[in-house]
């Protein structure tokens, strides 16, 4: 059996407010909890027009109170804004409000734009320098085996509780795959980000895995997929999202088209070549055709899991997708 999770940015659609885009968030994990997905993750971003968590352990406590069986975590933290330390004590307490239900995915990209990454780490933004550092602090602050001369060595880990929060890397290259495997993590590969050589990264993951925080590796891959009920639907639907990549190629700072603005909009030379050009990061289609590409991906990675993001140029077409996506996997309702 396949497992499937669910990997939301809040994206805020246009003629939409952030306060619609967190509302329609809270909606979609009780959607996933009720439909049998495994896990709920929230990204962090800043200062981006279409997307609007800046702060996913916020959102998490409120999730977790109105979900009942899915796991809920970050997809995750950016974590070179931050003391490791903070990052470990705000996720012991979110395991404390929902025992064996959090992960802690954590991630070295700015999740914005290099001006806003360093308004938010007070001019000390490090580009993720200290990355693999501060993933082996958070190990050792959840393992207890911090070396002895470690400034945070001895320190009292708050709330005192005996379950910890899963711990992931998440990346798009090769990096976070070997940082990964050689602390002994649970990994997760962006091929919403990167289409090409995932596989890769996920093979090199495994063969040089070493047992670590956890025993065995566990591999997850991340993708874009919108479903639909019919094959113009779908083609519709796409259309926002050709668009919104040609937005991001362009440096605009907009909110997500509507499916509306996507199929009036028209292309040169130049945004086709973009369009094209970003075609393989997303699987779009009908039931069987999503679910014939996915198992194939889910091969060709050898993945434990597949996470899917969706974004559409509709709440309702983003609700729906999910939905079929789970009649055809077969996902246990609750």
């Amino acid at each position: 059996m396949t497992l499937l999770s669910v990997l939301d940015q809040s994206p805020v659609i246009t003629g939409h407010t952030a306060a619609d885009a967190i509302a329609a968030t809270l909606e979609l994990a009780q959607l996933a909890d009720d439909l049998g997905y495994t896990r709920y993750w929230c990204a962090e971003h800043h200062g981006l027009l279409g997307v609007c968590n800046p702060c996913p352990e916020i959102m998490l406590a409120r999730l977790g109170s109105v979900t009942k069986r899915i796991r809920i975590g970050s997809g995750g933290v950016m974590l070179p804004y931050y003391s490791p330390f903070k990052i470990a004590e705000q996720f012991m307490m979110l395991e404390a409000l929902y025992p064996n239900r959090v992960d802690l995915g954590v991630g070295r990209a700015p999740g914005g734009d290099m001006r806003t990454a360093q308004a938010v780490a007070a001019g000390f933004y490090s580009r993720g320098e200290q990355f693999a550092d501060q993933v082996r602090d958070l190990v050792g602050l959840m393992d207890g085996t911090l070396p002895d001369d470690h400034i945070a060595s001895g320190t009292l880990l708050q709330p005192q509780i005996e379950t910890r929060p899963q711990l992931w890397v998440l990346g798009s290259s090769d990096f976070g795959g070997a940082l990964a495997a050689r602390l002994g993590l649970r990994f997760s590969f962006a091929h919403f980000i990167n289409a090409h050589f995932g596989h890769l990264v996920a093979n090199a993951y495994r063969d040089r895995f070493q047992a670590g925080h956890e025993a065995t590796p566990y591999l997850a891959c991340a993708v874009f997929v919108i479903c639909a009920d019919t094959e113009r639907e779908a083609a519709d639907l796409e259309k926002a999202v050709d668009l919104r990549r040609v937005q991001m190629a362009l440096g605009l700072n907009a909110p997500i088209p509507t499916v509306e603005q996507g199929l009036a909009q028209e292309y040169g030379e130049r945004e086709q070549l973009v369009i094209d050009r970003e075609k393989p990061r997303s699987i779009v289609g009908t039931p069987d055709s999503v679910t014939e590409r996915l198992r194939l991906l889910q091969e060709r990675f050898a993945a434990d899991e597949l996470i899917v993001l969706t974004i559409a140029g509709s709440y309702a077409a983003r609700l729906r997708s999910y939905e079929l996506l789970a009649e055809a996997f077969a996902l246990s309702r609750l």
